[in-house]
């Protein structure tokens, strides 16, 4: 056995270790958004935890470019705010016609045709509002024009699609650290009992889900070496928008070793092959106007605050105001001053006060958690073999 294979085999057992910029990365977003600390220590984060039953997101649409966007709710929108000009209209249709070109061969000339794909679309906004918004479930008249909760919900998405979110891990990544990646999991759906944001495709296509709850097993090879098997339970999107929507459970299987210092805390890890991967977790922020820096591609003839005046209009007020968001409070001050007569702040960008209020999932979170659990009798195996059998 040669010299240098036996370097690189101790460098993969080690794992790749976690860049002290993305330690600072993660520390200071969660100080940010949180107002408390984010944890390393392994033996100090939730083996499981997910969000309270209430607030499992809604399975939502994804408004595929092909079959035109959110155009049929922002058709209504426009009939009540725009005087029925169809100017929100207009604009969603040229946005989700925005298409790429292609060089084609037809009677040995040269020409180029325009195709939309098919995996376009509102994705990532429907999963920003239902991380963000309980689920509207009443109908609200505005100028004369009714929207039903399934209009309300192509709102929220329209007005998330562009909209700022703060990205964990994985941009200009090719593939998030799985010490980021359990220690990411853990604090924010483990301690905080708050959805992520996921988009699950490590190939061009880009498709995103809300996260809701996680559940794991675990096995020490040594006081330096922790395998760890992870089950992460997302909300898949509908064939649809329903007054109504589903809750459609997916589970993504996870496996991969974690590296600890001599005191305990998450310094690095690696997955193993038959682990599935991810391109990247976030978490959606507050929704800025179109036009403004945060949104500056978003739908200009759509009033972000009407959206969520309807929405509240909509929603049930005892969920709305135990609904917990975070946001950058000194990005978000005047936005919520200015809600703050008609909307309790927890609904919009509360951050949590004091490391007790989030380092414990909600009580009533055992249902989602126990769901992960089962799910992991039949995505994973029942014991935890050895590192060395995973790899042949």
């Amino acid at each position: 056995m040669s010299t240098l294979f036996v370097a690189l085999t101790a460098i993969a057992a080690l794992g790749a270790p976690i860049p002290n910029a993305e330690v600072v990365k993660q520390n200071e977003t969660f100080k940010q958004l949180w107002e408390t600390d984010f944890t390393w220590q392994y033996d100090k984060l939730p083996e499981a935890g997910g969000v309270a039953e209430w607030r499992v997101p809604y399975s939502g649409y994804i408004y595929p470019d092909t079959a035109g966007g959110t155009r049929n709710a922002l058709s209504k929108y426009d009939r009540a705010f725009n005087g029925g000009r169809g100017l929100a209209t207009a604009y969603e249709a040229r946005d989700t016609s925005m298409t790429e070109r292609q060089p084609g061969l037809f009677g040995g000339r040269l020409f180029s045709r325009e195709r939309t794909p098919d995996w376009y679309g509102h994705c990532n906004g429907w999963t920003s509002a239902a991380i963000r918004h309980a689920e509207p479930v009443k109908s609200v008249t505005r100028n004369g024009v009714t929207f039903s909760p399934s209009d309300i919900k192509g709102l929220l998405a329209e007005i998330y699609i562009y909209n700022h979110h703060e990205v964990l891990a994985g941009e200009n990544q090719r593939q998030i650290n799985a010490g980021v990646f359990h220690a990411i999991i853990a604090n924010w759906v483990g301690r905080g009992d708050h959805p992520l944001g996921m988009e699950s495709d490590p190939s061009e296509e880009k498709w995103n889900y809300p996260v809701y709850a996680y559940a794991t097993s675990s096995a020490k090879h040594s006081d330096r070496e922790v395998e760890v098997k992870m089950n992460v339970a997302y909300a898949k999107d509908s064939n649809g928008e329903w007054d109504e929507s589903p809750r459609i459970k997916r589970v993504k299987y996870f496996h991969y070793m974690l590296n600890l210092d001599t005191n305990g805390k998450i310094v690095g890890g690696y997955f193993y092959r038959d682990s599935n991967v991810i391109d990247m977790l976030w978490v959606p922020l507050r929704p800025k106007q179109a036009g403004q820096p945060g949104n500056e591609a978003g739908n200009p003839y759509v009033n972000v605050d009407e959206v969520l005046a309807i929405w509240r209009a909509s929603a049930p007020e005892d969920t709305r105001k135990k609904w917990l968001t975070v946001d950058p409070a000194e990005l978000d001050r005047v936005a919520l001053l200015a809600d703050e007569e008609t909307t309790p702040v927890s609904e919009n960008a509360a951050p949590a006060e004091t490391e007790e209020e989030t380092a414990e999932p909600a009580t009533d979170a055992s249902d989602a958690v126990a769901a992960v659990e089962d799910a992991a009798t039949e995505e994973t195996p029942s014991t935890v073999e050895t590192s060395e059998e995973l790899e042949d």
